[in-house]
């Protein structure tokens, strides 16, 4: 035996132990016992036949009112009792080309799976359905269920159904913990790409907590098993047989699978999938504060160690933390017990929590770690609160005004009072209170951090500001403390508020 035989007898063995290693670590259901040969599973046959008919294909039909466009022909008006008239009546609604009589039938094809067979319950992606007029199930042995909708959420991306589990026997399978899921798994996708319906393929999780900015709870499941259209809404297994994901993005070029595929992880699509079951519509947790990250500057201007958590900007009028609980300027680096390691942690983690649950939240304020009790609201209501209270404000600001103003030059801003010439000069609302800047040098470290004229400079270093010369004094005081950065509140002309470093060199 050569020594590259030696050498390739080697490798299949240690492969092999592995492959021994991983099998013994899944859980499988009774009806199938996976084997695995060097380069993977060596069949899922099993696995696939017990879940075949719990997956479905969705069909949707949608009519379209027809447009003139530059290459639409428009129907040729006859003369009263024509008898052509109606010819043309029936060719034009049929083409759409008649605009507001009648439309064009417009169908898409996508993939979901029953979660409960007794009461006729179908998840998929919402748009895979979004705006449907009529919604049809399709399962594996030809028989098809028209579909009501229950609820969607735009948000995750997620839509539930129902059929008359009385139309046909009906196979479910369940949610399993995507948690549990590690880089290298094995995973199984099911589901009708470019209406071939029962298409099963294989790949393994190639990451986790993907963020791919397609709404604000990204934490997708990236996958290599090949994904196409049409799978969207449909599962991804484990090879226990469970739902981990819903499979509903790729990237893609040219539109087919190059390996890149995401899902909504289980951890998050089956809390949506409960409520929008109970109450046909999401009733998430709301905190009411806005946030930003917390970057390796603004942690050493906090005394923090390391960049974590969630920055609070601003608190909601009106939220749940509006009593002073939380405040500007602290830092949020656990909530209910989980840690929030970045920015993006704090809004799903706060999601998934039930509305009117009280909470811990572990914030750093002023360089100390402190523990606040926080009930939630809703983040439905909260939205509507939040998209009202940048409407105009009466009120007048506190404190009597100068007489004069005065400016002072510092860190690449001129800053001067905020009166009732600069107000005006600069829009600024009644209630913002603080020090104007009213000049920015050009390659400055303020013009660097997108500084601008016009906004009000409210805390440094969570110190209240109120002229020039607290500006000067507290920047002086920073400095002779050895600070590298000077932490700056700052306000919108409209109140909105936003934490900037600005290097002191």
């Amino acid at each position: 035996m050569t020594s590259n035989t030696l050498l390739h007898a080697a490798r299949r063995t240690l492969i092999a132990g592995a492959a021994t290693l991983l099998v013994g670590a899944v859980a499988v259901p009774s009806y199938v016992t996976p084997t695995f040969a060097a380069d993977g599973p060596a069949s899922v046959a099993d696995l696939a036949e017990g879940l075949l008919g719990a997956v479905v294909n969705i069909s949707t039909s949608q009519t379209v009112k027809g447009t003139e466009g530059p290459g639409a022909v428009p129907m040729p008006q006859l003369p009263e009792g024509s008898p052509f008239q109606d010819f043309f009546n029936d060719f034009f609604k049929n083409r759409g080309g008649d605009k507001g009589n009648g439309g064009q039938k417009v169908q898409s094809l996508g993939s979901g799976f029953v979660i409960d067979a007794e009461q006729g319950i179908v998840v998929t992606n919402n748009h895979v359905i979004a705006d449907a007029d009529d919604i049809e199930v399709n399962f594996s042995d030809g028989i098809t269920l028209k579909a009501t909708l229950v609820g969607t959420d735009t948000k995750t991306d997620v839509a539930v159904l129902k059929v008359d589990p009385k139309g046909h026997k009906l196979t479910a399978v369940k949610f399993g913990d995507s948690t549990k899921m590690r880089v290298g798994d094995w995973v199984m996708a099911v589901g009708n790409p470019f209406g071939l319906g029962g298409t099963v393929t294989v790949g393994i999780v190639s990451a986790r907590n993907r963020d791919i900015n397609s709404g604000p709870y990204d934490d997708f499941i990236q996958t290599d098993a090949a994904i196409n259209r049409g799978n969207s809404g449909g599962p991804l297994f484990n090879s226990a047989g469970e739902v981990i994901g819903i499979n509903t993005a790729i990237i893609s070029p040219s539109g087919g699978s190059i390996g890149i595929g995401f899902s909504i992880p289980s951890q998050l699509a089956s809390g949506v999938v409960d409520q929008l079951r109970q109450f046909g519509e999401t009733r998430r947790g709301w905190l009411g504060v806005r946030i930003q990250p917390v970057t390796d500057d603004i942690a050493e201007s906090l005394g923090m160690t390391t960049a974590k958590g969630a920055l609070v900007a601003g608190v909601i009028k009106g939220g749940p933390v509006d009593n002073g609980t939380i405040q500007a300027g602290d830092v949020i680096i656990k909530f209910d017990g989980k840690d929030i390691h970045e920015m993006r942690d704090l809004p799903r983690v706060v999601a998934e929590s039930p509305v009117g649950k009280a909470v811990d939240v572990l914030i750093v304020r002023k360089g100390v770690e402190q523990t606040v009790k926080v009930t939630l609201g809703r983040l439905e209501d909260g939205e509507k609160l939040a998209s009202g209270e940048n409407g105009s404000n009466t009120d007048q600001g506190k404190g009597d005004k100068a007489p004069a103003v005065s400016t002072a030059s510092v860190l690449g801003m001129t800053v001067g009072e905020l009166n009732d010439e600069t107000r005006k000069k600069f829009s600024i609302a009644a209630d913002v209170s603080g020090v104007v800047i009213t000049d920015v040098t050009k390659d400055s470290a303020a013009a660097e951090r997108g500084i601008q004229p016009g906004e009000v400079i409210t805390e440094i270093a969570q110190e209240s500001v109120a002229t020039p010369k607290d500006v000067m004094d507290r920047i002086g005081a920073l400095k002779e403390q050895g600070r590298k950065n000077a932490l700056l509140m700052l306000a919108s002309k409209t109140g909105e508020l936003r934490f900037v470093t600005i290097r002191m060199d």
